[in-house]
Protein backbone atom coordinates (compact mmCIF):
# COMPACT_ATOMS: atom_id res chain seq x y z
CA UNK A 1 0.00 0.00 0.00
CA UNK A 2 1.46 3.65 -0.83
CA UNK A 3 1.41 6.11 1.91
CA UNK A 4 0.81 9.47 1.32
CA UNK A 5 2.84 12.52 2.61
CA UNK A 6 2.59 15.84 1.65
CA UNK A 7 4.99 17.93 2.30
CA UNK A 8 4.26 21.31 4.17
CA UNK A 9 6.66 24.61 3.93
CA UNK A 10 5.47 26.77 6.85
CA UNK A 11 5.81 30.53 5.70
CA UNK A 12 3.40 32.64 6.82
CA UNK A 13 5.16 34.70 9.72
CA UNK A 14 5.78 38.31 9.81
CA UNK A 15 9.53 37.74 10.33
CA UNK A 16 9.50 40.53 12.96
CA UNK A 17 13.31 39.83 13.30
CA UNK A 18 14.24 40.21 10.27
CA UNK A 19 13.12 43.64 9.41
CA UNK A 20 11.39 42.49 5.40
CA UNK A 21 9.63 39.66 4.59
CA UNK A 22 12.39 36.72 4.64
CA UNK A 23 10.22 34.39 2.80
CA UNK A 24 11.68 36.36 0.03
CA UNK A 25 15.27 37.12 0.92
CA UNK A 26 17.35 35.79 -2.09
CA UNK A 27 19.89 32.62 -0.97
CA UNK A 28 21.66 31.48 -3.60
CA UNK A 29 19.84 33.98 -6.34
CA UNK A 30 16.58 32.68 -5.31
CA UNK A 31 13.64 33.04 -2.36
CA UNK A 32 14.51 31.60 0.32
CA UNK A 33 10.72 30.08 -0.09
CA UNK A 34 11.44 28.87 -3.81
CA UNK A 35 14.33 27.27 -2.71
CA UNK A 36 12.30 25.14 0.49
CA UNK A 37 9.50 24.71 -2.12
CA UNK A 38 11.63 23.23 -4.66
CA UNK A 39 13.35 20.93 -2.04
CA UNK A 40 10.04 20.09 -0.73
CA UNK A 41 8.92 18.79 -4.02
CA UNK A 42 12.34 16.95 -4.94
CA UNK A 43 10.74 14.69 -1.94
CA UNK A 44 7.26 14.91 -2.14
CA UNK A 45 6.53 15.92 -6.00
CA UNK A 46 2.96 17.54 -6.48
CA UNK A 47 1.81 16.29 -2.70
CA UNK A 48 3.66 20.01 -1.86
CA UNK A 49 1.76 22.68 0.30
CA UNK A 50 2.84 25.86 1.21
CA UNK A 51 1.31 27.68 3.81
CA UNK A 52 1.38 31.49 3.52
CA UNK A 53 0.36 34.45 5.70
CA UNK A 54 2.16 37.89 6.04
CA UNK A 55 2.29 39.19 1.93
CA UNK A 56 0.43 36.45 0.82
CA UNK A 57 0.21 37.36 -2.91
CA UNK A 58 4.15 38.62 -2.96
CA UNK A 59 5.49 35.02 -1.25
CA UNK A 60 2.57 32.84 -3.57
CA UNK A 61 4.28 34.33 -6.45
CA UNK A 62 7.42 33.37 -5.51
CA UNK A 63 6.51 30.06 -5.87
CA UNK A 64 4.52 30.62 -9.53
CA UNK A 65 5.42 27.57 -11.37
CA UNK A 66 6.93 25.06 -8.84
CA UNK A 67 4.80 22.08 -8.30
CA UNK A 68 2.27 21.75 -5.27
CA UNK A 69 -0.19 24.57 -4.16
CA UNK A 70 -0.92 27.22 -1.81
CA UNK A 71 -2.60 27.13 1.19
CA UNK A 72 -3.39 30.95 3.02
CA UNK A 73 -3.30 31.16 6.80
CA UNK A 74 -5.38 34.04 7.14
CA UNK A 75 -4.57 34.07 11.11
CA UNK A 76 -0.65 33.66 10.42
CA UNK A 77 -0.63 36.55 13.24
CA UNK A 78 -1.52 34.20 15.91
CA UNK A 79 2.00 32.07 14.94
CA UNK A 80 3.38 28.96 13.63
CA UNK A 81 0.88 26.90 15.06
CA UNK A 82 -1.57 28.59 13.20
CA UNK A 83 0.01 27.82 10.21
CA UNK A 84 0.49 24.48 11.12
CA UNK A 85 -3.61 23.79 11.75
CA UNK A 86 -4.09 25.39 8.80
CA UNK A 87 -2.19 22.92 7.00
CA UNK A 88 -3.87 19.92 8.48
CA UNK A 89 -6.87 21.02 8.07
CA UNK A 90 -5.96 21.52 4.15
CA UNK A 91 -4.99 18.24 3.75
CA UNK A 92 -5.72 15.75 6.97
CA UNK A 93 -8.45 13.56 4.48
CA UNK A 94 -5.76 13.60 1.90
CA UNK A 95 -2.84 12.18 3.58
CA UNK A 96 -1.20 9.47 5.45
CA UNK A 97 1.26 11.82 7.19
CA UNK A 98 2.50 15.39 6.95
CA UNK A 99 6.24 16.54 6.35
CA UNK A 100 6.76 19.89 7.92
CA UNK A 101 9.85 21.92 7.13
CA UNK A 102 10.53 25.84 7.11
CA UNK A 103 11.23 27.73 4.45
CA UNK A 104 13.85 29.59 6.78
CA UNK A 105 16.07 26.48 6.67
CA UNK A 106 17.96 27.03 4.02
CA UNK A 107 20.54 24.21 4.22
CA UNK A 108 18.03 21.49 4.85
CA UNK A 109 17.80 19.07 1.34
CA UNK A 110 15.38 16.93 -0.44
CA UNK A 111 17.66 14.04 0.11
CA UNK A 112 16.98 14.77 4.17
CA UNK A 113 13.07 14.74 3.73
CA UNK A 114 13.23 11.38 1.94
CA UNK A 115 15.52 10.26 4.89
CA UNK A 116 12.66 11.28 7.20
CA UNK A 117 9.97 9.87 4.86
CA UNK A 118 11.86 6.39 4.63
CA UNK A 119 12.42 6.25 8.40
CA UNK A 120 8.83 5.98 8.88
CA UNK A 121 7.30 2.88 9.36
CA UNK A 122 4.19 3.48 7.99
CA UNK A 123 2.48 3.55 11.15
CA UNK A 124 -0.23 6.36 12.27
CA UNK A 125 1.02 6.82 15.75
CA UNK A 126 4.41 7.72 14.47
CA UNK A 127 6.62 10.94 14.49
CA UNK A 128 10.48 11.12 12.68
CA UNK A 129 12.00 14.39 13.34
CA UNK A 130 15.48 15.99 12.90
CA UNK A 131 17.68 15.50 15.46
CA UNK A 132 20.08 18.86 15.77
CA UNK A 133 22.41 20.66 18.03
CA UNK A 134 21.31 18.34 20.97
CA UNK A 135 17.70 18.78 20.38
CA UNK A 136 14.68 17.51 18.03
CA UNK A 137 12.98 19.62 15.28
CA UNK A 138 11.90 20.39 12.01
CA UNK A 139 11.46 18.82 9.63
CA UNK A 140 9.64 16.61 11.02
CA UNK A 141 7.24 13.90 9.85
CA UNK A 142 3.51 13.09 11.98
CA UNK A 143 1.78 10.84 10.77
CA UNK A 144 -2.11 10.80 10.90
CA UNK A 145 -2.61 9.85 14.59
CA UNK A 146 -0.92 13.72 15.24
CA UNK A 147 -3.52 15.28 13.17
CA UNK A 148 -6.06 16.39 15.84
CA UNK A 149 -3.79 17.61 18.19
CA UNK A 150 -1.40 19.57 15.49
CA UNK A 151 -5.11 20.82 14.00
CA UNK A 152 -5.16 22.33 17.89
CA UNK A 153 -2.40 24.22 17.56
CA UNK A 154 -2.07 27.81 18.14
CA UNK A 155 -0.01 30.95 19.32
CA UNK A 156 3.97 30.03 18.76
CA UNK A 157 3.63 26.22 19.81
CA UNK A 158 4.53 23.87 17.17
CA UNK A 159 4.30 20.14 17.20
CA UNK A 160 7.40 19.67 19.68
CA UNK A 161 5.32 18.80 22.99
CA UNK A 162 4.24 15.57 20.63
CA UNK A 163 7.67 14.42 21.00
CA UNK A 164 7.12 13.62 24.63
CA UNK A 165 3.54 12.41 24.27
CA UNK A 166 3.06 8.90 24.86
CA UNK A 167 0.87 8.33 22.34
CA UNK A 168 3.41 8.78 19.59
CA UNK A 169 6.45 6.76 19.26
CA UNK A 170 9.99 9.15 18.11
CA UNK A 171 12.00 8.46 15.84
CA UNK A 172 14.98 11.27 14.97
CA UNK A 173 17.68 11.18 11.92
CA UNK A 174 20.57 13.32 12.74
CA UNK A 175 20.84 16.05 10.57
CA UNK A 176 23.60 19.10 12.12
CA UNK A 177 22.45 21.58 9.17
CA UNK A 178 18.66 21.80 10.14
CA UNK A 179 20.23 23.58 13.08
CA UNK A 180 20.40 26.53 10.63
CA UNK A 181 17.94 28.97 10.07
CA UNK A 182 17.33 32.47 8.87
CA UNK A 183 15.87 35.07 11.77
CA UNK A 184 18.27 38.14 10.56
CA UNK A 185 19.83 39.49 7.93
CA UNK A 186 23.29 38.88 9.18
CA UNK A 187 21.82 34.92 9.42
CA UNK A 188 21.49 35.05 5.68
CA UNK A 189 24.65 36.53 5.32
CA UNK A 190 26.33 34.04 7.41
CA UNK A 191 25.41 31.42 5.49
Amino acid sequence: MTRQVYAVVLAAGSAARFGGTKQLAETRGRPMVSRAVEVATGACGDCTIVVVGHRSAAVASACEGLPGFIVVNEDYTDGIGASIATAVNSIRHLADAILITLADQPLVTAEHLKALIDAWSGASDEIVATAFSATNGPPVLFASACFDALAGLDGDNGGRHLFSDARFGLKTIDFEAASIDIDTPEDLRRI
